[in-house]
């Protein structure tokens, strides 16, 4: 039987170069796998076909919009996944999703080898191979940018060289990966980190230095989950492509960033994430007020390594999985509702309630109906102070 290699294919010139090229350098079928992670652009269809045309001997789409939204960006909802307390991990929670329709494309069609455009540089490649190596270890993996040296001059003369079907004159001055969680964007002048971002660079959001209404919006929680915007149930794919358009009119969710790369270099991002960063900020607050304090002290550290993980292309890892099992525990009780202005760059909660909540008022106020006995606080906090008096007793006497 003849060897078939599964290629994570996005329609570029990139990944359209390698179907000829993986065909004459190995002799195998080229399988393409594309897969809508909500990135937008061109029709899917379009892009199957343009892989037929490349030579494919198949071309499979698709459409993981609803996937990636449930099953990706909400578990790192409920992580507050955070890398580097910024970057809500855009690129890096599409790549398992991809990783797992490769497997599932090289099991159907009896695939030998799994390829990807990545260069040897960045956290992708990473991904994409640990992931399989936990899903299907026996593939093996071609990198064409990495392992031979393939750069995009190699690749346009490649292109016309082959008579592909495919613009090789559009050159974009970044470097651009954006998907329903998010907006990536590097290379270019960004990569002087004295140079600031132009309105250039952004798409998602708009600028938020220009004057407009405020908008006000109320998100639901159920166990950590959103469910409804303004009391219309919706999906999670639904609510973050809503707050994607209502949070990026008002220029939420940019960010610009130098970053520590798995690889161990710096790079300088630039990123936009209105639906992700609204999102997060409404359920941190959220379990600032249904999720006990030592429970919560303790979820801030397991959200930290949770964001390390999935960054570093360990999803698929038994640590993850384990703190999966944790995280679902600790959303339980964090079901509500949040109130949220978003307006000039900034998405600010102005109320919060819930049936889960911790918060009792007659014991927080200060007012008359206080049923906070005070009484009780003397002794509490002599005797909580008390180790720290025996140690500073023993370090006057040496």
């Amino acid at each position: 039987m003849t060897d078939r290699v599964v290629l994570a294919y996005s329609g570029g010139l990139d990944t359209s170069v390698a179907i000829p090229f993986l065909a004459d350098q190995t002799g195998a079928e080229v399988i393409a796998v594309a897969v809508d992670v909500g990135q937008g652009g061109e029709d899917m269809e379009v892009i199957r076909q343009r892989a037929l045309d490349c030579g494919a001997a198949e071309a499979v789409v698709v459409d993981a919009r609803e996937e990636f939204a449930a099953e990706f960006c909400v578990p790192a909802l409920q992580a507050n996944a955070l890398y580097m307390d910024r970057y809500p991990l855009v690129s890096a929670l599409s790549r398992p999703l991809i990783v797992k329709h490769l497997a599932a494309a090289a099991k159907k069609y009896e695939g030998t080898h799994v390829s990807h455009g990545c260069t040897g540089k960045g956290n992708d490649q990473v991904r994409f191979e640990a992931g399989l190596a936990a899903l299907n270890p026996e593939l093996e993996v071609i990198a064409p940018a990495r392992d031979y040296a393939w750069t995009r001059d190699k690749a346009i003369a490649f292109a016309e060289e082959k008579g592909l079907p495919i613009d090789v004159t559009k050159k974009s001055p970044y470097s651009i990966d954006q998907n329903l969680w998010g907006r990536a964007v590097e290379t270019g002048f960004l990569e002087d980190i004295w140079n600031g971002p132009i309105e250039d660079v952004y798409d998602y959001t708009s600028d938020p230095a220009v004057q407009r209404d405020p908008d006000e919006l109320v998100i639901t929680f159920a166990k950590g989950v959103p469910v409804a915007i303004d009391g219309r149930p919706l999906s999670p794919y639904q609510i973050i492509a809503e707050l994607n358009r209502r949070a990026g009119a008002q220029g939420v969710g940019r960010l610009d960033m130098v970053e520590d790369r798995l690889v161990g270099i710096k790079s300088r991002e630039v990123y936009e994430a209105p639906g992700a960063i609204t999102l997060i900020t409404a359920h941190m607050e959220l379990e600032s007020v249904t999720v006990e304090r030592d429970l919560a002290r303790f979820k801030r550290s397991v959200d930290q390594r949770w964001g390390e993980l999935v960054y570093d292309g360990l999803w698929f890892s038994p640590l993850k999985r384990a703190l999966d099992a944790f995280i679902a525990e600790a959303q339980l009780h964090v079901s509500g509702d949040i109130r949220m202005v978003l307006h000039g760059g900034r998405a600010v909660v102005t109320g919060r309630r819930s049936d889960q909540s911790l918060y009792d008022f007659s014991l927080a106020t200060y007012d008359t109906g206080d049923a906070f006995d005070q009484s009780l606080a003397k002794g509490f906090v002599q005797l909580w102070s008390l180790p720290s008096k025996i140690a500073a007793a023993r370090d006057t006497r040496a």
